[in-house]
Order: C-alpha cells, then structure tokens, then sequence
C-alpha cells in the first residue's frame, strides 16, 4: 500500500524532474522510477492518481509572454493608432512575408463531394518545393498587392519596397507597419529607407506581430486556399495565390480594427 507521503513523492517527480531518455513521463516509466524509490505503484493506479489531482505529463500547452513594458504599450498603440486614424496625405501600409508555402499535389485523385460523404482526400502526397510570398495590405482599402520571393532576405524585401514606391502617388507619404524580422531592420533596409524619406517606419512590439494586418489576410489565403489546395509545381503554387489576390482585390474591404492598445484599468 501506499500513503500521502509516497502521492507527495510521485507528484515531485512529475512536477520537477525529467526522464533520463525521454521527453516527458510515461505512467510505465513513473512505475519503474516509484519501485527504484521502494515505492511500488502499478502504471495504472499512477494514471488514477494524476488524473484525480488534473495532473497531465504527457501533454504541453505553449505560450509566450510579451514584454509589459512602456515600449511595447508605446510601439502598440502607435500601430493601433495609424489604423484607426490614418493621417492625411498618405498611405498606410501592412507589410510582411509569408515563407515556407509548399506545392503539394496528391498522390492519387481527391475525391469529390457526394451526399452522406464529404469530399475524400488520400493520405499520400508529391512535394514539388516551396514558396514565399511579400505582401503589402492597404489599410484603408483591404486590397493586397504581392510578390513571389525566391528568398526572405534585404535584397527582395527592398526590391518590393521599389515595387510600392514607384505604384503610389509621390505627393503622399507612405506609413508601413512592419514585424522586427531581421530583413526590415537590415543595414540595408534602414538605407533604403533613409534615402525615401517619405516612408515612415512602425514597427510592431516584440511578439505582437498580430498587430499587423496583413497577417490576418494571410490567415484568410490559407483557410480558403493553401489548406486543401493541391498545386502540381511551384509555379502553379505562386500563380495561384497571385490570382486569389487578383480576384479579392475586386471585391476586398478594409478590416473592421477596434483594439487600440490601451491597458485595462
């Protein structure tokens, strides 16, 4: 039998030790660790007594915590402001990349929906590489404008910053809101936008880059195309995310954003 005192000796080695081999705590594993500590327990009552106190080894939850300091308050709700009150004469620009795209074909034909039985997909699929997409959103008009890079470096992020300086109007400045990736705040990047004075800089706090816009229409081109798209190259890959853009540009409106980064009292 065991006691209070051997519960408090299995909760100890579940709560701040690790297994020598293993990445977290099998209930056969906690067994054989309470026997070696003259404590035998079988697998099985060990899992009774975890889960009558709601303790789960085998599973992790993730999270990531901001930075509560004046900087990331002052970063936030400069962003936050541009998109609920954009200044006059000017554009405001969400800007970000999304990298790592894979062109998947199935290994066999997906089957199409019939009724009772949902569209059927195989298991099995044929890689043909990867894409990345730029792309900048216009906060006033929820349009998107875009570009395949064959690398996430300085040199393609500038490229597009080219791209959108010759197609907007020279008599207005241009505000972009950009994560802290390490191709916006190049040598290079800050160069460039130092000789185009017109472009001013927002950058979003550290690990907040849900603050910026143009993640939530990435978000949208994966739930309707990337997810169950099957692409047979990569070129079929780009073409077909350039011409989900093309077509939701004609009928694409701006965000409704409400959050204005003030604290909770």
């Amino acid at each position: 039998m065991y006691g209070p005192t051997d519960r408090l000796v299995l909760m100890a080695k579940v709560t701040e030790e690790h297994p020598h081999v293993d990445s977290q705590w099998s209930h056969s594993e906690l067994a054989v660790e309470m026997k070696a500590a003259s404590i035998p327990i079988s697998a099985s009552q060990i899992g009774r007594i975890l889960a009558a106190d709601d303790v789960k080894p085998h599973r992790v939850q993730g999270w990531l915590t901001r930075r509560d300091t004046p900087e990331f308050w002052a970063r936030a709700a400069d962003v936050c402001g541009l998109y609920l009150a954009p200044p006059a004469n000017a554009v405001v620009l969400s800007i970000d990349e999304k990298t790592g795209i894979q062109a998947k074909s199935r290994k066999h034909p997906t089957q199409p929906v019939k009724a009772g039985q949902p569209s059927r997909r195989e298991f099995e699929y044929v890689r043909h590489g990867t894409a990345s997409l730029i792309a900048a959103l216009d906060v006033a008009t929820g349009k998107v404008t875009a570009s395949d890079v064959t690398r996430n470096d300085s040199a393609h992020f500038i490229e597009f910053l080219e791209q959108i300086d010759e197609s907007i109007d020279p008599d207005l400045a241009v505000h972009v809101v950009l994560d802290n990736g390490s191709s916006h705040r190049s040598k290079a990047t800050s160069k460039w936008f130092a000789e185009h004075p017109r472009f001013v800089v927002h950058h979003t706090p550290v690990h907040a880059s849900w603050l910026n816009q143009v993640e939530s229409f990435f978000s949208i081109l994966t739930r309707k195309l990337l997810r169950r798209g099957e692409f047979d190259s990569r070129t079929d890959l780009v073409q077909r995310m350039l011409t989900f853009i093309e077509h939701r540009n004609t009928t694409a409106t701006p965000f409704k954003w409400v959050y204005n980064a003030t604290r909770a009292a």
